[in-house]
């Protein structure tokens, strides 16, 4: 055997093979010359040995030498594992297939049914039973509108199979990880979800989704199913259908629709409450703009419009939007409001994911909707606002006059109940709910949450004195703001830069110094301030804390400074106003939460601001057209004047024993709605809150409210039970020129009515000042992309 031999059957035995005859003799020849180390030595026996240790490891290992994890885990076995679940997938969906059919008829929810709403005593206030929807053929609608849709939702919609698997996949892993909805459907899953399901988020609706579109995409054209589409959707306004949104958004039938206004309606698929025009705030605005020039860019892209053409459309800015009918006087306010709550509280109890959605739920019909409103009382409330306000104001003798508008709202301080609402002189002639629109300030109406700070947080003055009803304060105009002797760069002046000196807490409140308030408001720190706000009611969540929100320069509504001014009628104990006092319907439950919640002010703190608050009525500046008034009848009363700066809003908030008001006037242009002054109106050089609002108010309240009834209060500060001492104040001279009414009209002289808010107090808009709220749609959901087709409020 030769070497290489001799080597191959050592690899294959583990050790050295037999000599032949012939290489021994070779060895023996060798080893005569030189030393020759032996193959089978000692090297051999170690190879042997390592060998057999092997075969001892594969025979514990196993015949194949391998694992047991090996084994088990093998590229044949993982194949056959993937292909094996894969035909059981494929299996499924066959069944699945096989299984569902396309539906014969709508959903329950698509044969849109009427809301009835009723008063509280259980009659009936309306029904909104005529559906605002109008189906129209395709071919009533223009082609390039028809492409402003699938450009804006589905640009592949004349190509695929109805089913975008990837964004269905997503949606599914969303719905199991408890993310909530998420978008990706096409436009045949959107039309099948609307029409034939449902909105429910779940994985067994998601699945029909995918099945029914597939079977639809099949059996019906794609016209067919591109006009259920636009028939069934929902544009906002109440407007269902591309009809119905023609209507309300451009006040033309559909086949008269521009391709940019055509835009503008797909645009909104995405966020009808957030994108509505004459709603949505500057942020909303800016996103539907963005989205409409999305969608017609995807027209250029799929060669559905010519680029030099597009490059020259413009922005179609919707009209005013128009009330439903039946909705004219006050009932459409009240029907908003409540839709509105109904709405949040879907979401809040998890019903829908989002404020559009829960909408869209109230939107479909069959609900049963029982006001708080007492129909004596709110009969009351309108006529007191016709008496006192809207008969007095000539806009052809005065152009100001078009430009004022007033809002209020009438609250049980016990129960939380809103009894009675005044949203403007009608909704068909403004849309707008005056009293809860939250973009004016409330000025001196805030005066009163700064002293329930001081008082139930302790708080103290620079100097170290207990601040009380009596604390005496420097009511200087433009005195400095100090913050442990430092000056913080703030120094409000007093309407008419009046000086009063070293006053009261209670003399600074009847007579609405902004000087003392400021100071206050720094004392307590604005922090505590703003945190006490917030748990009375007002909304301070984007707030800075900063000294110039003493002169109440954020927004607020009516509604809210109702529930503010309601939590200090009821000791400190919050109060949230509700409209609705129940919710019936067949196929949901509603669970409303109680508008009483817990202490959020000590009693006697409460009971002492409402004590301070009688002297703003018997010796402040609501004495002429409360304490005066020849209705009063002995009844008790508290409240706060406010007139914020340059005029554009006047304010009175009062409460008895047994009522809380809230009545607000808004100089609003009736050209563009842009806030504007309100001097003139009326006759008189200023509006303050003192005249008007008050006026309504104690009209209002005087009629309604009991009579005999004390406040039960648990202090011994303030003008309830101390006399009040009013200084005289310093003949500064002013430089703003005395308000002599130019009619006859006591009770709006505007001499007794300081003015709440200095001229150096922020913009009067919420939206343009850091201080103040910035708006966003609806009820607590963020903004969604314009940009991306599958992000859906």
């Amino acid at each position: 055997m030769g070497r290489a031999e001799d080597r191959r059957a050592r690899q294959r035995g583990g050790r050295r093979a037999a000599p032949t005859p012939s290489s021994t003799a070779s060895i023996s020849t060798a080893s005569a010359e030189e030393p020759v180390t032996v193959v089978g030595g000692r090297a051999a026996a170690r190879r042997a040995a390592q060998g057999k240790g092997r075969a001892r490891g594969k025979a514990k290992a196993g015949k194949d030498g391998r694992s047991f994890i090996r084994r088990l885990f093998t590229w044949k076995k993982i194949v056959g594992t993937f292909f094996g679940l894969c035909l059981l997938g494929m299996g499924a969906f066959v069944a699945l297939y096989m299984m569902i059919s396309i539906p014969k008829g709508g959903n329950s929810d698509a044969t849109l049914q009427s809301n009835v709403y009723k008063y509280g005593d259980g009659s009936l206030l309306t029904r909104d039973g005529r559906r605002n929807r109008e189906i129209v053929d395709l071919s009533k609608v223009p082609k390039p509108v028809q492409h402003t849709f699938v450009a804006a939702e589905n640009k592949t919609f004349y190509k695929d199979n109805g089913v975008d698997l990837k964004g269905t996949a997503r949606g599914l892993l969303n719905t199991l990880s408890g993310k909530g909805a998420q978008g990706g459907s096409t436009i045949t899953q959107q039309y099948v979800k609307n029409y034939y399901l449902t909105q429910n988020q779940t994985v067994t609706r998601k699945l029909k989704e995918l099945v029914i579109s597939l079977k639809l995409d099949r059996t019906k054209s794609k016209d067919y199913i591109l006009a259920g589409y636009i028939n069934t959707s929902y544009y906002g306004r109440g407007a269902y259908g591309i009809q119905a949104a023609a209507q309300a958004y451009y006040h033309v039938d559909a086949q008269k629709l521009t391709v940019q206004q055509g835009a503008y309606l797909a645009a909104l698929l995405q966020a009808p409450n957030q994108y509505d025009w004459a709603i949505a705030s500057p942020t909303g605005k800016k996103m539907v703009q963005a989205r409409w020039n999305y969608v017609l860019d995807n027209m250029v892209e799929e060669n559905w419009l010519d680029k030099t053409k597009r490059e020259a459309l413009t922005f179609p800015t919707p009209k005013e939007p128009k009330a439903a009918p039946g909705m004219d006087g006050q009932t459409g306010y009240l029907v908003d409001a409540a839709n509105n709550q109904l709405a949040k509280q879907l979401v809040s109890q998890g019903t829908s994911d989002n404020f559009n959605d829960a909408m869209n739920l109230v939107k479909a019909g069959g609900w049963t909707i029982t006001l708080n409103i007492d129909k004596k009382k709110q009969a009351e409330l309108e006529k007191a606002a016709k008496s006192q306000l809207t008969s007095k104001l000539d806009p052809k003798k005065r152009s100001v006059d078009a430009d004022v508008q007033a809002g209020g709202a009438s609250v049980n301080p016990k129960t939380g109940a809103v009894v009675a609402m005044y949203g403007g002189k009608s909704y068909y002639q403004h849309f707008r709910n005056n009293a809860t629109r939250t973009d004016y300030q409330p000025a001196s109406t805030f005066k009163p949450v700064i002293l329930a700070a001081a008082l139930d947080e302790d708080a103290k003055t620079q100097s170290g004195k207990p601040i009380t009803a009596n604390t005496v304060y420097d009511g200087t105009s433009k005195r400095q703001v100090l913050d442990n002797g430092t000056k913080v760069g703030f120094a409000p002046e007093n309407e008419d830069d009046q000086n009063y000196g070293n006053i009261t807490v209670q003399t600074a409140m009847n007579k609405s110094v902004n000087s003392v308030f400021a100071q206050m408001g720094v004392d307590v720190g604005m922090d505590k301030v703003l945190k006490v706000a917030s748990q009375m009611g007002m909304d301070t969540a984007n707030l800075r804390s900063v000294p110039a929100q003493t002169l109440g320069t954020m927004g607020a509504s009516p509604l809210q400074m109702a529930g503010v001014y309601a939590t200090l009628d009821n000791h400190g104990r919050q109060v949230t106003p509700t409209i609705i006092k129940s919710v019936e319907n067949s196929r949901r439950s509603v669970t409303l939460p109680n508008p009483i919640g817990g202490q959020v002010v000590s009693r006697e703190a409460a009971d002492s601001v409402t004590s301070v608050l009688t002297g703003v009525v018997d010796d402040g500046t609501a004495k002429v057209s409360v304490r005066d008034n020849s209705h009063r009848d002995g009844r008790k009363v508290a409240g706060k004047t406010g007139t914020s700066d340059e005029n554009r809003s006047a304010w009175f908030t009062g409460y008895t024993p047994d009522l809380v008001t809230s009545v607000g006037l808004f100089g609003e242009s009736k050209k563009n709605g842009a806030q504007v002054s309100m001097y003139k109106a009326g006759g008189f050089d200023r509006v303050n809150g003192g005249g008007f609002p008050a006026q309504i108010w104690a009209t209002y309240t005087f009629g309604v409210s009991a009579t005999g009834l004390t406040f039960d209060l648990n202090t011994t500060q303030g003008a309830a039970v101390q006399p009040t001492y009013t200084p005289t104040p310093s003949p500064t001279p002013s430089p703003t020129p005395s308000q002599t009414p130019t009619s006859a009209s006591p009770s709006q002289t505007p001499s007794k009515s300081p003015s709440q808010t200095p001229s150096q107090s922020p913009s009067q808009t919420p939206t343009q000042s850091p201080t103040g709220p910035t708006p966003t749609p609806t009820d607590g959901q963020g903004p969604v992309d314009p940009l991306n087709p599958n992000d859906r409020q």
